[in-house]
Order: C-alpha cells, then structure tokens, then sequence
C-alpha cells in the first residue's frame, strides 16, 4: 500500500500553491513599499536575465516555466518600462532576444534585497533542516513528473 493515501485537506499541490502566492503577494508590496513599479512576474524575467543577459524568448519560457503568450506580454510591458529591449537574431527573423536595458541593470540589487527580506519574512520559525527537507521533496516531486522521468509519456 502506498505511503501517500489521499486524504481530504491534504492537497499538497493546493498546498504549495498557496505559498507561493503569498510569498508572491508580500514580495509586490515590499517592492511597491520602495516605490518599485515592477509585478513580481517581471521580476522573474530580469531575474533570470540577470544570471544571463540576452537570452530568446524561447528560453525564458523554458526557465520561468510560461507559455509563449505569457512571456510576449510580460516582454511587452517590461519593453514600455524601459527595462528591456529585444534584439532580432540575425540568422533566424523569427526569433528574438531579450537583453537588459542599463535601468534594469540597476535594479537588479535593490529587487534582490527585497526578495531575500521577502524570504526572511516567510521563513520566520522554519529550520534549516526543514528548508532542506522541503526542497529535497518538491525537487523528487517535480523530477517524478517531468517528461523524461515519464516512460511511455508524451510531454
């Protein structure tokens, strides 16, 4: 018999999805509480811009895990602030690059801070140990169910 019986009230991915919310939640109103005009979905993109500038379009939805529409409109909004600009490859026209502009290059620390006090703030009372633990289970969750775990599964 397996170890995980379903019981009412114990929808882990309910669950999950309700920090993360609320974690998402506190990080928007810290960055509006200093005067940041970004949404935390735009952070993501410069986030990941930030580990590595001039990525395709493509690719962030790759790594925020979005779809094509999302991304063109998170691109789109983030183009009209200034923060970024796509560049058209050279050898293919259908696909871009989306590069950091200088303005988002600055916020890259101040947004940092203010996601790490976010962290802080929804850790209060969590160990280490459990932090680990945490992320050892979602890291085996996620491994279990993505495609090339999946045998005999189409993505």
């Amino acid at each position: 018999m397996p170890n995980n019986q379903f019981k009412r009230g114990e929808l882990y991915s309910v669950i999950n999805a309700m920090a993360a919310s609320a974690i998402a939640r506190r990080m928007q109103k810290n960055f509006r509480n200093a005067g940041l005009d970004i949404t935390t979905e735009q952070w993501s993109i410069l986030y990941h811009l930030w580990k590595e500038d001039c990525l395709s379009q493509q690719e962030l939805c790759n790594r925020t895990f979005r779809d094509k529409p999302s991304i063109t409109r998170l691109i789109d909004n983030l183009e009209k602030q200034k923060l970024v600009k796509r560049i058209p490859s050279k050898d293919d026209r259908r696909i871009n690059t989306v590069c950091l502009t200088d303005a988002a290059k600055l916020l890259q620390n101040p947004t940092i801070d203010l996601a790490n006090q976010t962290m802080d703030e929804a850790l209060v009372g969590v160990t280490k140990n459990e932090i680990d633990v945490v992320k050892k289970v979602l890291q085996q969750v996620y491994d279990n169910l993505s495609p090339q775990f999946l045998i005999g599964e189409k993505a």
